[in-house]
């Protein structure tokens, strides 16, 4: 296999047309130049460049190589060079980001928007996001998460701050909750809808009411907080739910949660082999944006 170095130092001798000024520009001593030329003479068949007088000219055959051999310099450097821009209006490329419904209904549209002005060649592929398991990142099927990062999260992976979020209480217009203060107790009393991705009894609520010698009755789990928000609109149960997913609701009745608990924040996920890719950094700002809006 030819050594691909050569054709820089065959570049650079077919412009500088002497040994001593290739050497110097390569930083090389003399002799180890004159080594590459025997090299190039040996590999290319011909001796490329010979005595005339006190200087060097090329044979015809490295005239020939000339322009072809500095393309060929240039495009490998083009290669390796960091890409510094990305025109995303002429990118085709579907992204697949793993987030969770509700996330999609409060981001999705703002973020469609931007993408349908910088990129209008781009689709996003939602997939629903059911467990903190990252192997999808891994294994390259999925471009980017979302979702509350935590100790449990893969050192693997990047992650990045999109915005702070709290549980709120909400329930439907009308409910008895809606009238005066909402205290542990009054809110321990009523029926619950309680959201486990992973199908789990209770949570850090329930611990938080024990700590105050209070049991609240759980008679629904659900897998997601969109469906905890339609059944608390429909019916009398109580759920707790990120504020971000149910401001701006005129068809629910909002409330603080009578207990310390902490916030938490959201974040986007990836795997390190997207890092430095632009169209993938591009996304990650557009996301970062409408998040912050």
């Amino acid at each position: 296999m030819p050594d691909l170095n050569l054709l820089i130092t065959l570049d650079v001798l077919l412009s500088e047309g002497s040994v001593a000024r290739a050497a110097k520009r390569l930083g090389l001593s003399p002799s180890a130049m004159s080594r590459a030329l025997a090299r190039l003479r040996e590999t290319t068949g011909d001796p490329l460049l010979v005595r005339a007088g006190r200087g060097l000219v090329p044979t015809p055959r490295a005239l020939e190589l000339r322009e072809q051999v500095g393309q060929l310099v240039q495009d490998a450097q083009a290669v390796l060079r960091p890409v510094q821009s990305l025109a995303m209006g002429e990118v085709v490329r579907t992204f697949t980001l793993r987030t969770s419904e509700e996330f999609v209904e409060s981001v999705g549209p703002a973020l469609l928007a931007r993408i349908a002005q910088e990129a209008p060649d781009v689709r996003l592929r939602f997939v629903n996001k059911t467990d903190k398991d990252n192997a999808l990142l891994r294994e390259g099927s999925v471009d980017l998460e979302t979702g509350v990062v935590d100790a449990t999260a893969s050192p693997e992976v990047l992650t990045q701050a999109l915005f702070r979020d709290r549980l709120i209480g909400v329930v439907r217009s009308g409910h008895p909750l809606s009238q005066g203060d909402v205290s542990a107790e009054r809110f321990a009393e009523g029926q619950h809808v309680y959201v486990s991705r992973r199908g789990q009894a209770r949570g850090q609520i329930d611990d938080a009411l024990e700590a105050q010698g209070l049991t609240r009755t759980i008679t629904t789990i659900v897998a997601g907080f969109s469906t905890a928000i339609a059944l608390a609109r429909d019916t009398d149960l109580i759920a707790a739910v990120p504020e971000r997913y149910a401001t701006n609701r005129r068809d629910l009745f909002c409330f603080a949660l009578p207990l310390a608990l902490p916030a938490f924040t959201v974040a986007m996920l990836w795997h390190p082999r997207l890092d430095a890719d632009l169209a993938h950094r591009w996304l990650r700002g557009c996301l970062r944006e409408v998040c912050g809006q």
